[in-house]
Parts: structure tokens; sequence; C-alpha cells
């Protein structure tokens, strides 16, 4: 019998981490294994945390292999706290090499990150790299160009979050390569949510960073358009919770912040909410973006206001969203009101988004990026046995 394919998933961060991209990585790499995928997840461990998949919620996969790999200096050393992606490339080049010489090690490696996916295509290459990219990093950063444009170059296949960030890399770089499309994804709640539609003005909610291109700014501002709504905030320290406090209007919609919530505790409060709010701004990440929110909001059957952002029309129809104009906080508030004074509309809308959600789940996302996986394994069989074939709808 065949052993399965073998996938390095590498994440040279730590793992729990209370950011999106670690939810994504954690279900992504889970879903994959739940498809029969053998993996191994390189990442930086956490001190008296052994298995990152439960902070999650979830049980870590038999298939999963975890390698923790440290980015500090050795003992004695470590008390000097310093971290370097280096040392983890070392400590991975480490466990590589005692992998082979058993027999076990993976026929090919998944990166997300630009400077990580650089060295292992210096360092290991002779093991195929699918890289996933999220946005481009050299526009802000254009030391790294050279290094970026190598890695779309020569990567064995890659995948982007969304068609705007695939055409916008291979313009950005003057290639023409091929993008599988995979976006971010969500879980169904395994129970309805229960929503009063009467009461739509004060079930309305905001899930997620305070980062200037999330828009949070304009939704502040927007508050004083909607005096006779209730705008619950989700997440944000209280550094940021005290500075949007100083924006708030003189009169406008009661806003209430909850500050940072578990993902089960954000899940109970989507489950009540009606609409919600994805109010991004227009530039930087915004152009690239596949919101996790975005899905979550669907999967809860939330009515949405939406940034018109050709990347969110990737995922919406006219149909599927209120739809606004970035940065513009009247244009914004006009959004929500639409919403608020047609709550059939509304309540239509939210039961649409839920059976959409059905294509963007982790499972969902999991099959995509298996594809991803199985062509490129079938190249490596089809290079040392040519009458092997190879699919012809492949990345790469």
């Amino acid at each position: 019998m065949n052993k399965p394919t073998r996938l390095l998933y590498v994440f040279p961060e730590p793992l729990p981490l209370r950011k999106a991209r670690a939810l994504q990585v954690i279900n992504t790499v889970a879903a994959l294994a739940d498809q029969g995928l053998a993996i191994d997840l390189a990442y930086v461990p956490v001190a008296g945390i052994s298995d990152p998949f439960a902070c999650c919620g979830l049980r870590c996969p038999e298939n999963v292999r975890l390698v923790p790999l440290s980015r500090g200096l050795p003992f004695p050393l470590a008390f000097l706290r310093t971290h370097s992606n280096r040392l983890f490339i070392w400590r991975l080049g480490r466990w590589l090499n005692a992998e082979a010489r058993l027999g076990n090690g993976p026929q090919l490696a998944f990166a997300r990150h630009v400077k990580l996916a650089a060295a292992m295509l210096r360092r290991f290459p002779r093991l195929p790299l699918i890289y996933e990219a999220h946005e481009i990093f050299s526009q802000p950063a254009p030391k790294l160009f050279a290094q970026e444009k190598s890695v779309i170059e020569k990567s064995a296949a890659l995948v982007a979050i969304t068609q705007g960030l695939a055409d916008a890399l291979n313009r950005y770089f003057g290639l023409n390569r091929d993008f599988a499309i995979v976006p971010s994804a969500t879980a169904l709640p395994a129970e309805p949510g229960s929503k009063d539609w009467t009461q739509i003005g004060q079930e309305i909610v905001y899930a997620g960073s305070f980062f200037a291109w999330k828009g949070v700014d304009d939704l502040i501002a927007a508050t004083q358009w909607l005096p006779e709504c209730r705008i619950v905030v989700i997440g944000g320290d209280e550094q940021g919770i005290a500075r949007l406090r100083t924006l708030l209007p003189a009169s406008g919609a009661r806003v209430e912040f909850v500050g940072h919530l578990s993902p089960h505790e954000v899940g109970v409060r989507l489950a009540r909410a009606c609409i919600a709010i994805l109010p991004n701004r227009a530039g930087s990440v915004s152009a690239f973006t596949s919101p996790l929110k975005l899905f979550e909001y669907m999967a809860a059957g939330c009515a949405v206001v939406v940034s018109d952002l050709p990347v969110l029309r990737e995922v919406l129809d006219e149909h599927e969203a209120s739809w606004f104009t970035p940065g513009d906080a009247q244009s914004l508030a006009g959004a929500v009101r639409a919403l608020v004074d047609d709550p059939l509309r509304a309540k239509a809308m939210g039961e649409r988004l839920s059976i959409k959600a059905h294509d963007f789940t982790w499972a969902a996302r999991a099959t995509r990026l298996l594809d991803v996986v199985n062509i490129e394994v079938a190249r490596q069989r089809h290079a040392t046995n040519p009458g092997h074939a190879v699919p012809e709808d492949g990345a790469g």
C-alpha cells in the first residue's frame, strides 16, 4: 500500500497566536489532514502549550506530526531572548536531514511567509515548494523586490487568496505564472443562530482588528448618522479601544466595545447579530484581502455591509451585500440604514449568505489546496517516470 503524500507546512511564528493567520493555518492543516494528507507542521512553540490545535477548540489529527522549532539561541544563551528566522531555518534543516535518513521526509513543502519561502528555496532546492501569497510584501518594502520575485518565479506551485492578488503579482513582477485561487474560509456553526429581525437596528456588529486599513475609524464616524442603532465592536486592546472612544461623535448610535473574544464567544455574538460590517478602506492590504470575518459573518447568517472593493466582489454579488464607498463614513451609514429600514431584505440576505458559506468552509478550502498538492506530486512522478500523466489544469 502506498504511503500518503507527506506535506511540510512551515509557519515560523508562535502557535497559538492571536492573529487571523494563525487561525487560518491551524484550521487549514486540520482540514487537509481530514482529507488524508500526512502533514508535518513546523512552528515556533509557546511555553506550556504542547498542542496548538487545542487552543482553537480542535483535536490534533493523528496524521499531523508537530515539529516545534525554536527561533531562539540555544542554552546557555537562551536568556538573551534573541529571535531569528535563520535559527528556525537551521533547526528545520537539521530536522529534514534526520527525517531523510529515516526515509520519512516530506515530498513537498508549503509556506506563506515570503522571507521564509526564499530561504527554503535556497537551502532546500530539492524540496518542491508551494507558496501561498497573501499580499505583495515588497510594495511597502522595495528591498524585498528581488527576493519576492524569486519566490514567485521559482516556487513549484503558487496559491493566491484572491484573483486580484494573483493578477497584481504577475503585473508587479512582469511574470505570467498560474495561481490556484484559494480564498479564506470559516467553520459552519453547529446550530442555527437566533436572530430577532424586528430588532435589527439593535443587533449590529463589527468583529476584527483596529488596523487603519480595516476602516474601523470610518465605522465610528458613521455612527453619527445612526442615532437609533446599537453597534457592538469586537476586538482590539485597551489602548485601541480608548483611542476609538475619543473619536465617538457627540451623538449617534450607541457603541459597545467588548474587546478581544475567543472564537467561540465571537460565534455566540454573531449568532445573535442581524447586521455585520466589513468597513475596509481601499488600497494597502485591502486590495488583496480575503477576510476570515466575511466568511464568519456569512456562516452566521448575518446581512452584511461591505466596502465596495473588487476583491470582495469576487465573493459577493450585487444583491448579497449592502455596498458602500470605501472610506466614506456617510456612505457606510447609508448602507447600514438601507438594511435597518428593510428587515425583510436583510433577513433574506442573511439566509442566502448562510447557504453560500458552504462553499467557503475549511473543508472546501482544503479540497482546493489538495488539488494543488496532488498536481505537484503528479509532476514529481512524471519527472522520474515520464510515462506518468500530469493533470493539465494545474497551478504553477
